[in-house]
């Protein structure tokens, strides 16, 4: 696995930035374009909905896990 990388967004009109492997950050924009969405728009939503004890980064990378596991689930 890489290192994190810091790579920038724009949320909501508000530049910020995120430290994310490149696996984390391929596997993040596959989502996103599998669901006909812009980056920025999948990572406001998930920075609206993360927790105050969350970082953003974090949050990125557990909504990738959320979203891989629910492809491979069984049934």
């Amino acid at each position: 696995m890489s290192r994190p990388v810091k790579r920038s967004l724009t949320l909501n009109g508000h530049r910020t930035s995120v430290s994310l492997e490149d696996e984390f950050w391929r596997a993040f924009r596959a989502l996103a374009d599998a669901q006909s969405r812009p980056l920025n728009a999948l990572a406001a939503e998930i920075d609206a909905a993360r927790g105050v004890d969350t970082g953003l980064a974090t949050a990125i990378r557990l909504y990738v896990l959320k979203e891989l596991q629910a492809r491979h689930a069984p049934g």
